[in-house]
């Protein structure tokens, strides 16, 4: 066959192009393609305050006290072609963004897509004051420069590699490793690139914020699975108590559960159903994600049995699933737990 000038130019920019691909593009990595009838994102929530110290720029210079937008929360939407499932709600926790139900750290297929593919509506939120989610500069220009105390400047807590080690459950402490610890440690460097600060504390209310803005997406988007992880799990607490009629279940990923009450158990939770979901090596920990948290949500899930609602406590481990850490979205058998999570919202989560 005789390929005309412009057949062969063109063929010899696309294999350019093959060539100068890394090898992680050149052969996917994810789930294959995937198949959408609509994706975007938008914003919930937010008002407007006056601000008197909204910051100086080099650029531009001090400008005068003005009006700026705080509180608003972002929502990237994914809603697969055809679609099998409730939608789900991703809710990420402390020092972390929506990215934590992207892809993984090494480079594989992350929950927030996953579920896609099995059909589900997916929901994931950068959390009021937090990654997409602008914060509020205010308190701290107004110590900088407008010789506020120092000291009533909010802290941006981000916590350290050594600090997170161990209260992630990657080994019993820095730099040494569980032998069956699932998360991909030589990717380590690319999951601490993706953590941010607490910048909420920069707003009033903090993470009333986020609760707030996850109602108001309820309302948006219509009855839905709320999943929660680590700092958010009172979070979704909160909202099921706002929003009872359209959480069609909360799912707890080591999230803190000690806000759930036996009252708020009979009152909110006897028509939501709720799953509490723990990895492995948490017996004796250190930190907040050991003892102290998975037994109160063993209680939590009592609460719930106990006024007449559905709730499990899944740890992984008995369940055969085993090394998962506390960042189990991203370990390296994340979507075998994710099956685990879908197969309760199968038999638990109404349509």
């Amino acid at each position: 066959m005789v390929r005309s000038p412009a057949q062969l130019c063109a063929a010899a920019i696309a294999a350019f192009a093959f060539a100068v691909l890394p090898a992680s593009a050149q052969k996917s990595s994810l789930g294959g393609p995937l198949v959408l009838s609509d994706e975007g994102a938008f914003f919930v929530g937010g008002k407007a305050i006056k601000s008197n110290f909204p910051g100086a720029s080099a650029v531009t210079g001090t400008p005068p006290p003005g009006s700026i937008t705080v509180n608003q929360m972002y929502v990237h939407y994914r809603i697969p072609a055809k679609r099998r499932g409730v939608p789900i709600i991703m809710v990420h926790g402390s020092n972390h963004s929506g990215m934590t139900y992207e892809t993984t750290p090494d480079g594989r297929e992350g929950w927030a897509t996953w579920f896609v593919r099995q059909g589900h509506p997916v929901y994931v939120v950068d959390q009021a004051g937090r990654g997409r989610s602008s914060f509020d500069p205010t308190p701290i220009n107004a110590a900088r420069d407008g010789g506020a105390d120092p000291k009533k400047m909010p802290s941006l807590f981000l916590g350290t590699v050594e600090r997170s080690w161990a209260n992630f459950r990657f080994g019993p402490e820095y730099p040494k490793p569980y032998p069956n610890v699932q998360f991909p440690l030589e990717a380590l460097d690319k999951y601490l690139a993706q953590l941010v600060p607490n910048t909420e504390t920069t707003l009033e209310g903090a993470g009333v914020n986020t609760v707030e803005g996850l109602a108001t997406l309820l309302d948006k988007v219509g009855p839905a699975v709320v999943m929660v992880h680590s700092q958010s799990g009172v979070y979704g607490v909160d909202v099921v108590k706002k929003r009872a009629k359209l959480v069609r279940g909360l799912i707890s990923v080591e999230g803190g559960c000690e806000t759930l009450s036996p009252a708020d158990a009979k009152q909110h939770f006897s028509q939501v159903p709720f799953v509490s979901v723990f990895g492995d090596n948490s017996v004796g920990a250190w930190g907040v994600n050991g003892d102290g948290r998975r037994n109160r949500c063993i209680e939590a899930v009592k609460s719930v049995k106990e006024a007449g609602g559905r709730a499990t406590f899944l740890l992984l481990p008995e369940a055969g699933v085993k090394g998962n850490s506390h960042m189990m979205m991203m370990d390296k058998n994340n979507l075998q737990v994710a099956g685990l999570i879908r197969k309760w919202i199968g038999e638990n989560a109404r349509r």
